[in-house]
């Protein structure tokens, strides 16, 4: 076979990959570490990660996307899932789908086992995404990512 793309990745080479932590700079409670799997098997237009977020703390910031889907299939653990205006518990076999534009949302490990999931979005050129309750974008697009304050945008053209 000429092709060495990954078609298969084993369980053994998952968790033999390099662990990457984040921890989101809107909110002080964050912290999670993550494996790509779609790195590792030469993926370019998703996105796919296994993540674990430790007890008490969280995964990102709550926000929404305008241009990229994603979505979290919880392997182990619990977790409360922020969706819109309601908070949900989730745990092992549950998904959450998000289209876009998506409505808000964020994942919380209130509990004292770690929190597994494998999460997976597009990855576009370009992207919107927005935090709601802290009044701030982000923006990316192939030279970067920027957040900025909602208030401090200026109107480019009428809609």
């Amino acid at each position: 076979m000429s092709d060495h793309r990954k078609f298969l990745v084993r369980a053994s080479e998952i968790a033999s990959l390099p662990e990457f932590g984040f921890s989101h700079p809107l909110n002080p409670q964050s912290e999670i570490h993550m494996r790509s799997l779609g790195d590792l098997a030469g993926l370019q237009r998703l996105g796919l990660h296994v993540a674990r977020v430790p007890p008490g703390k969280e995964s990102f910031a709550y926000h929404f996307h305008h241009v990229q889907e994603e979505f979290v299939y919880v392997l182990s653990g619990r977790g409360v899932a922020d969706i819109g205006d309601e908070s949900f518990e989730v745990g092992p076999g549950d998904v959450m789908v998000f289209p876009a534009p998506s409505p808000g949302h964020h994942l919380r490990n209130p509990y004292d086992t770690e929190l597994v999931y494998l999460m997976g979005g597009q990855r576009t050129a370009f992207e919107v995404g927005e935090f709601p309750r802290l009044g701030r974008k982000a923006v990316w697009d192939t030279s970067g990512g920027w957040i900025v304050a909602t208030d401090a945008t200026v109107p480019f053209a009428p809609r």
